[in-house]
């Protein structure tokens, strides 16, 4: 009975989620069991994919499954041996063909000519104020900041839910298996952001659901593209191109924080930076 109970939840929740277009919210920063939807937007580039999906898309997706549901239900009853017990012997119908050929494709240009001016805003880089490099590795991140002189790897914490378990005691910190690492990529809010994507080895592809972006890192080519946050959080992306054995071992962790916060995260970057190379020479000179 229990279970029963809990199928009918589970298919009353998929039912409603199918409607809530834009997604469950995943408050502290990772995702939630059933979740289906975009996640919520975190980027202007994303708000318009939203917006493009929602109110123009998801619209004309629902009239024409209603339409061909409703086609198919006309054709069974109309056409069944009871209502039509001689069947026609109609080999075509020319204006039929016209018909179901034009009217798709004026829906698809109807859907092309916004889906192409959204496609423009999401790959032409406005006056950007920040520029990030993002080197893809089997199986981890590089980042550089070539703005402030900065450049650290970014690699999975936990693998399993034991791992995460066993870290979130050590530390008293909860930890998202696939998608928590050692060191976040840190950006601010309110910043338009160039983020320029290569590789070093095979083909990578950097992707952040939350800021609408997915570009490819080719090794020997740089191509970019760029976001604004709008809020605070954390924010979890994935390698999205098949790029090895531990491929869905590389996740991104974004960081958003104040311009004040992130200017004091520069700093202490920096000032950890010149103490590791004084120790290196430290180092070097003794040997």
């Amino acid at each position: 009975m229990c279970k029963g109970r809990l199928f009918v939840k589970k298919v009353l929740f998929f039912l409603t989620s199918l409607f809530s277009f834009s997604g469950t919210t995943f408050a502290d920063g990772g995702p939630k069991p059933w979740q289906l939807g975009f996640r919520p937007p975190a980027t202007t580039t994303m708000e318009e994919v939203v917006r493009f999906h929602d109110s123009f898309i998801n619209p004309i997706i629902i009239a024409i499954a209603v339409f061909v549901i409703a086609l198919m239900v006309y054709i069974i009853i109309r056409f069944s041996e009871k209502n039509n017990p001689k069947p026609t012997k109609t080999t075509h119908n020319t204006t039929l063909e016209v018909l179901w050929t034009a009217i798709p494709t004026i829906i698809l240009i109807i859907i092309a000519i916004p889906a192409f001016k959204l496609l423009y805003y999401s790959h032409h880089n406005p006056n950007t104020e920040m520029t990030i490099k993002a080197i893809g590795n089997q199986w981890y991140w590089s980042y550089e900041y070539p703005d402030h002189g900065i450049a650290f790897d970014s690699n999975m914490l936990c693998g399993t839910k034991e791992e995460c378990d066993e870290m979130s005691k050590e530390t008293g910190q909860k930890y998202v298996r696939l998608l928590d690492v050692d060191e976040p990529l840190v950006l601010p809010v309110n910043k338009k952001i160039k983020v320029i994507a290569t590789a070093s080895d095979v083909i990578h592809s950097f992707s952040v659901s939350a800021f609408g972006i997915k570009i490819d890192g080719v090794p020997g080519r740089a191509q970019d593209t760029w976001f604004e946050v709008l809020n605070e959080g954390l924010y979890y992306g994935q390698c999205s191109e098949l790029c090895g054995m531990l491929h869905g071992y590389m996740p991104i962790a974004v960081k958003a924080v104040s311009e004040s916060e992130f200017e004091e995260w520069v700093q202490t970057k920096k000032a950890a930076a010149n103490k590791d190379s004084e120790i290196k020479k430290v180092e070097i000179t003794n040997n």
